[in-house]
């Protein structure tokens, strides 16, 4: 864990480095400029001259990132290597965003519940790799063994069962309902007999979304509880707004007015369509 003014830096680097990179400039380039506007006496300016000389020589900055563990954790070096791999959907501005939104949030004050879910919806809303992505997930110094175990179980028990209800077994919330049918039924209740990793208002969420969309889960969460929100990829510009198209649209338009003038006056000389007038070499 680092201390706030890194995360505070942390998240001016990935905010600018995204402004800079969308507005033409080169990342290296963007990289130096940033070095020399972060505070002196936080480290971040000395893990950009390591990102810049790697950039240079391997085209990457996620190599870099993984030579910094003590800096740059493991999702973070794991978000950046999804962006930045060819051909793939996910988005160098929407994996900045996703970093520049989680350093603000371990500035701001982090929970290791609110972490989780954070960086779980950044795979779940990307499709990114669940396999890699909840191992990189786990690998932080927020989560004790409790908690690095019940996301190694998690990887296993995706799909099968929903997250939710994965939540809610975890929480006093579930006890608490345990308790109460146990003495209905007239028997002792039993104590908890696994590691309770989340709070009754996470369990009692979790409760209220068993068998609904998992985004439902997060969004809940987020109103409730104040968990910062997952950046969404901005949509694409529509193809139709693009100028070369536009331009093509307009001569082919200045082309039907051009032939209905023709045809409206002394017509249309279909001659010069005719193959077999074109002679190599000709104009038309």
């Amino acid at each position: 864990m680092l201390d706030r003014e890194e995360y505070v830096e942390q998240a001016y680097l990935f905010r600018n480095l995204a402004e800079r990179i969308s507005a033409g400039i080169a990342a290296q380039e963007a990289l130096r400029a940033i070095g020399e506007e972060v505070l002196a006496t936080s480290k971040l300016p000395m893990a950009l001259d390591y990102l810049a000389g790697e950039l240079k020589l391997v085209g990457t900055l996620s190599t870099a990132m993984s030579r910094l563990p003590h800096y740059f954790t493991t999702f973070q070096t794991f978000v950046m290597s999804q962006a930045e791999e060819e051909g793939g959907r996910f988005d160098m501005r929407t994996g900045l965003s996703i970093l520049e939104r989680e350093a603000t949030y371990r500035a701001e004050g982090v929970t290791p519940q609110g972490l989780f879910f954070y960086r779980f919806e950044c795979l779940s809303r990307n499709r990114l790799d669940y396999a890699l992505g909840l191992v990189a997930l786990a690998d932080d110094a927020i989560f004790d063994g409790d908690w690095r175990t019940w996301i190694t179980m998690l990887s296993r028990q995706m799909g099968f069962v929903d997250l939710a209800d994965l939540v809610f077994i975890r929480s006093p919330e579930y006890w608490r309902i345990e308790k109460r049918d146990a003495a209905q039924a007239g028997r002792e209740s039993p104590g908890p007999d696994r590691a309770i990793l989340f709070g009754e208002k996470e369990g009692r969420i979790a409760r209220a979304n068993r068998g609904k969309d998992p985004l439902f889960f997060f969004a809940a969460l987020q109103r409730q509880l104040g968990y910062p929100q997952v950046p969404r990829p901005e949509r694409p510009k529509p193809i139709e707004d693009s100028p070369a198209l536009l331009a093509r649209r307009l001569e082919r338009l200045e082309m039907r007015v051009k032939l209905l003038e023709e045809e409206s006056g002394s017509g249309i000389d279909l001659s010069r369509f005719d193959p077999k007038n074109f002679r190599p070499g000709a104009g038309e």
